[in-house]
């Protein structure tokens, strides 16, 4: 595509309603905000380029025309790209503390998680806000900074002890602090995965896999109780104490540097 063109995310809604036409007459009209965007941010002008990403995978290159709106340039239903999903999926769950958590969710979106979730937690300072559509925007906006094709999903809001208590699939790794005997995040995950180590018996990643950051205070008692009774399993990330934004960041960087690793030794050789 040469260049690399600015990203502007819309729904797949959007996108599939203009196959019901003339394919080359393919136009997107433009919502307000997506109109600011792009003529009072971007300062674009009729006849400027852009990629349309439909966060499922999907890469269009569109123009902007003089009736304030978007021409496809390629078949709605024929994407320029094609992306399927990274798998596993990753899921990190997090207390959401009294500062940072807009930095979590930006840093979370560019490291590749797939799905937010923010907790309610009983040690969590009194009055957390939980602003979830300006997290949202937030979200969108890294979505298409960092050139990802898959749109992670940002939950709503759950009280902490009754998320952390429902059945899991996959693997879900909880972690804690001032516990003897802890395994470090990334051993315990390997050896879920392998089979190896005290109990374990071979996981299915396939399903997911969780990480669970707890608020500056620590998981309550009764947290961890009905966590650990849900099948989460409590690691460590590391000898020192973490602010829940640091824990978030450096637990999902690790798991996305497994997810890598793994994917390209899973990936045939080149002819």
């Amino acid at each position: 595509m040469g260049r690399e063109l600015r990203r502007l995310l819309i729904s797949p809604e959007r996108i599939a309603a203009l196959a019901t036409g003339d394919p080359s007459q393919a136009r997107l009209a433009l919502e307000p905000q997506e109109r600011h965007y792009l003529e009072r941010v971007l300062r674009y002008r009729p006849g400027d380029r852009l990629a349309l990403v439909d966060g499922v995978g999907g890469l269009w290159t569109a123009v902007l025309d003089t009736e304030r709106g978007l021409r496809l340039e390629q078949d709605p239903c024929a994407p320029l790209q094609r992306q399927a999903s990274v798998g596993p999926p990753l899921e990190l769950a997090m207390a959401v503390p009294r500062r940072e958590a807009d930095l979590v969710w930006r840093m979370a979106t560019e490291l590749g998680a797939d799905r937010l979730q923010p907790l309610l937690a009983e040690r969590a300072a009194p009055g957390e806000r939980c602003p979830l559509e300006r997290w949202q925007g937030i979200v969108r906006e890294a979505t298409e900074q960092c050139e990802r094709l898959w749109h992670p999903v940002l939950a709503a809001p759950q009280p902490a002890g009754e998320w952390l208590a429902r059945p899991t699939a996959g693997i879900a790794l909880l972690a804690t602090t001032r516990r003897e005997g802890l395994p470090l995040c990334g051993q315990r995950l390997r050896e879920l995965v392998d089979g190896t180590g005290a109990g374990g018996s071979n996981a299915d990643p396939a399903a997911g896999i969780r990480l669970a950051i707890g608020p500056e205070g620590g998981w309550s008692p009764r947290e961890e109780e009905r966590a650990e009774a849900a099948g989460w399993q409590p690691v460590s990330l590391g000898p020192t104490i973490l602010r829940t934004a640091t824990a978030a960041v450096a637990g999902l960087a690790l798991l996305a540097d497994w997810r890598t690793l793994r994917s390209a030794s899973c990936r045939p050789p080149s002819p």
